[in-house]
This record gives structure tokens, sequence and C-alpha cells, in this order.
């Protein structure tokens, strides 16, 4: 029996009822991928409010690798409820705040004494981590990359690539951001190897010191170990040492962004593991929290005393609910196992779509890594202009026949997948085979049929 079972079409009557009071009564600016209301899901499973059950390969944009509603976090919480439900840590102190604190200061990479500060969200957790090395080094310079998703607030906008959809009529931005392209391998220029391009980005993030800021102003180095809303583009192990060794020699401070890749998404509990660098702050979020708010900061001890008593603080930041759920998704995580079910996922998304690149041109790259995978949609595999149009017109046909996705990529033309690590095989595979049979009917509309 299939796992997906659609008793009306999609979206269903009652969902677009929900979706006309959302039209009335929310922000227009406010985007939806899948024109579905959500009543309750449990694992990959999505219950919508018309009796429609779907498969979920978003998770929630990646806060869900342990899935819907665990039991244990479930429990945790309810349990929680009845104890405590906000002090503020800047008020009091409370043991599931510093447990959490405990755990990620334990589980982050790093032989060195570390600390935590927990927040609400990514963009707060970021603009946490600037102002640490900011404190630290004395300076003000950061250098980001391009493709790059750091958040919504007004520094981490400045941070974020994608101009048009993230920054378009919010500026001015916050000053003292540096953006250096990063080496996409699929966009290896032409005339060059993989290799030189990476040795390229190199020499480019070196020569930067000097046509864009002096080492002596240079308070940080932000990096996503995998590139996240620019595409899921794992990002060279070669030039993650680079960033190491230029922060190593200027004292600025690495930064590792694995709101969306860390907290066990690509196999390994940081994806910045996989390339045995170790950066000075790590920020984490999604699926910390297996679906509650938190966010954190971890990183040298050091790094974190060095404010002034009462210069970092969040009224909700570390909440008790999010913190027994982020305790309890890390236990799920660190279970026996539990990380190797994001090989199997790769696997399984690379076994069912490169074959379909000989069938679709169009489909030009499969990549990722662990339970982190996109597809991108190209318009002419020799040129790779980006075709928008075609991936978000698959997501739109995959999300009728019961799969829940949304898309990715600088130019807004890749499908990511974002699966529970625990997702069942049977039920994965039922969810691909979906989609490739969306980008199957897409392909005839729009490219041999136009």
């Amino acid at each position: 029996m299939p796992y997906i079972q659609l008793k009306t079409p999609i979206p269903g009557p009652k969902s677009q009822e929900l979706q006309s009071r959302r039209a009335a009564a929310v922000s227009a600016a406010l985007a939806q991928a899948n024109p579905i209301a959500v009543k309750k899901a449990h694992g990959s499973l999505v219950e919508d409010v018309d009796g429609n059950t779907l498969i979920d390969l978003a998770g929630g944009i990646g806060v869900l690798a342990v899935g819907h509603t665990p039991q244990s976090v479930v429990e945790a919480i309810k349990a929680q409820t009845d104890e405590l439900l906000h002090m503020c840590s800047i008020v009091a102190n409370y043991e599931p705040y510093v447990a959490v604190c405990e755990a990620l200061n334990r589980l982050t990479p790093g032989d060195f004494p570390k600390k935590t500060l927990l927040a609400n969200g990514g963009a707060e957790a970021v603009e946490n981590a600037v102002k640490f090395a900011r404190r630290y080094t004395g300076r003000s310079g950061v250098i980001v990359f391009e493709g790059a998703y750091h958040g919504r607030t007004n520094l981490t906008m400045a941070m974020t690539s994608k101009w048009g959809l993230f920054k378009k009529g919010f500026g001015p931005f916050a000053p003292e951001v540096y953006r250096l392209p990063v080496p996409n391998l699929y966009r290896t220029p032409r005339g060059m190897t993989p290799e030189e391009y990476v040795d390229w980005a190199c020499w480019n993030l070196e020569n930067a010191l000097t046509a864009h800021i002096d080492p002596s102003a240079l308070a940080a180095i932000v990096i996503e170990p995998v590139i996240g809303e620019g595409g899921f583009i794992p990002v060279p192990h070669k030039f993650l040492r680079k960033i190491r060794e230029v922060c190593d020699t200027t004292g600025a401070v690495m930064i590792a962004d694995e709101i969306q890749s860390g907290s066990g998404r690509t196999g390994k509990l940081w994806a910045i593991e996989h390339s045995g660098v170790v950066p000075d702050l790590i920020i984490s979020a999604k699926s910390l929290g297996a679906g509650m708010p938190i966010s954190a900061v971890t990183g040298r001890a050091e790094i974190l005393d060095a404010p002034h008593v009462g210069g970092v603080g969040s009224t909700y930041g570390g909440n008790p609910l999010a913190c027994v759920s982020a305790l309890e998704a890390l236990k799920i995580l660190e279970s026996p196992g539990f990380l190797d079910k994001a090989q199997r996922i790769e696997r399984i998304v690379r076994e069912t779509f490169e074959p379909l690149k000989g069938e679709i041109p169009v489909l030009g790259d499969v990549r990722g890594v662990g339970a982190m995978m996109v597809l991108e949609f190209v318009k002419d595999p020799q040129t790779k202009e980006p075709w928008q149009e075609f991936a978000m017109e698959t997501i739109k046909l995959a999300s009728r026949r019961g799969v829940i996705l949304i898309r990715a990529g600088l130019y807004t033309n890749c499908i990511r997948f974002l699966p529970a690590l625990d997702i069942p095989e049977e039920m994965l595979l039922e969810a691909l085979g979906v989609v490739a049979g969306a980008i199957r009917e897409t392909y005839q509309a729009m490219a041999v049929g136009a």
C-alpha cells in the first residue's frame, strides 16, 4: 500500500479555504511553497486538513532531521510544560539551558575549552557570532561568500547573497561585509579544471586581504561548509583549509555556519567534520531543536567570554521547552547508526536521479552530502543557463501528487531534498519516484512540447 493517500485534489477544499483566510490576514510578502494546510505530521508523513497524506522531503527547511514529532521529544516537551515554560536566562539559571550548552561544548569539533550561547533562530545566532568575533579581535570586517544565506536581520541580510529575493528594497545594509566567490565545481569556468578553479579561489581569498580588506581589520570569515540556500554546494575541503590558514595567519575568527548543514544533516554531526578543519565558532539551529526554535553559538571559551557582562542576551533564547527538545534531538542523533542513515539517503537519491540525466538533459547536476541533496535544472547542459521555471513547475506538480518539496539555488533553479534521516527506504523511493515522474512530465511539457 502506498504511503501517499490522496482523498481530494491538492489543494483540497479545506486547504483552499484556509489559504483564503491566510491571504486576507497574513502579509503577502510571506511566501508559501506548497498550497496545502497541514493538520498533523509524524515521522515523514504529513496529513493535511482535507485528510490527504503526503510525504515530506522539505523537513521545514531542514529543521526535522529526526522527523516530525518524535516520541521522546514530544514526551520531554510535555513533561517540561508542567515544570517551567519561561524564565529568561538573563533573569535566572535553569538546568535545561546549561545541559544544552554542555552537550554542544562536548559534541562540536575542537580539543580546547568551549562555551555556548543560546538564541532563538539562525539569524540571531549569526549576529551573536559576529559580535563575539568583533569584540574578541577588536576589528569589524567580515568576509562572506557568494550564494551564502545567513538570515534576514539587517546585518545578516548584508552577509546574505541573492539580493533580489532577500534584500531588494530593504537597504541600507550593515557595513564592513566583504563578499568573495566560493568554488562551485558544477560551474567551473571554461578553460579551467576543477583543481585549477579551487586554486584560483584560494588565491583570490589571499588577494582579498589586499584588494578588499587589510588583515588588521578582519574580524571573521563566515562560511557554510555546504552552501545551503545557494544550492547545496559542498565547499571543497582545500578551500576550507585555506580559510583556516588565513584566519590563523591574520588572527581572524573562523566561523562555520552549520544552521542547515549541521545537527546530523550530512551524516556527521557537523558538516565541517568531513574536511577535518576545526573552526573557532560553530553556529547551530534548525534540526538542533527538532522543530522547536533554538540556535546556538559554540566555540573557543575565550571568544565567547570576550564581551562585557550584559553584552549578549535574548529574552526567549534557550527557552526551557526548546532546550529539552534539543537535548532529546541530540540523543537521537548520537544513537548508534542513526547518522549512517544520511549516507543511505544520498545513495538512493543519486541512484534515482543520476541515470535520469541522460534522459532529461535539463537535469544538470545531482549533488550534496548525506541527507542534504539537490537537483539543478538548466536550459542547456553546455551553457548551464539556469531554468528557474522548470524547477518551480516540477515542485508544483509533485505537490499535487503528494510530495512536499522546496526550491533552492542562487538562481532558484534547484529542488532540494531535506528528508528525515530515518525515513523508511520504501517511503523515500516512493517519494523520489513521484519527483522523477514530475520531472519527466515537466520536461515533455516545457522542453519537448515547447
